[in-house]
């Protein structure tokens, strides 16, 4: 099952947004290239629903998420922190369909 959560017109390159999916707060991000990404708001190490407000970049290669809290970074493709190996977040499967954003509902 899929969830409506915006036109990509409404999103704004290289910042999040925050939507309710399927009772999860999702961040859902557009990116340099057109592609939208969805991982969980939620940062570990803070406790805190915030990752759709953190900063959109690059390490490496990967397109990554820094908390506005403490910093730690977060691939939105894998969900895995760039700064401990041990700490991973969820990601979730995104389309477009008639020019608006899904994310499928976990």
């Amino acid at each position: 099952m899929w969830a409506d959560v915006a036109a990509v017109d409404q999103l704004t390159p290289g910042r999040g947004v925050a939507a309710l999916v399927g009772g999860r707060q999702v961040a859902v991000f557009l990116v340099d290239g057109g592609e939208v990404l969805a991982v969980d708001n939620y940062d570990p190490f803070s406790g805190a629903h915030v990752l759709s407000r953190g900063i959109v970049g690059d390490r490496a290669g990967a397109v990554k998420v820094a908390s506005p809290v403490y910093k730690q970074s977060f691939d939105l493709r894998t969900g895995q922190c760039l700064d401990d190996e041990a700490v991973r977040i969820a990601t979730y499967p995104v389309r477009i369909r008639a020019g608006r954003v899904e994310v499928a509902v976990p």
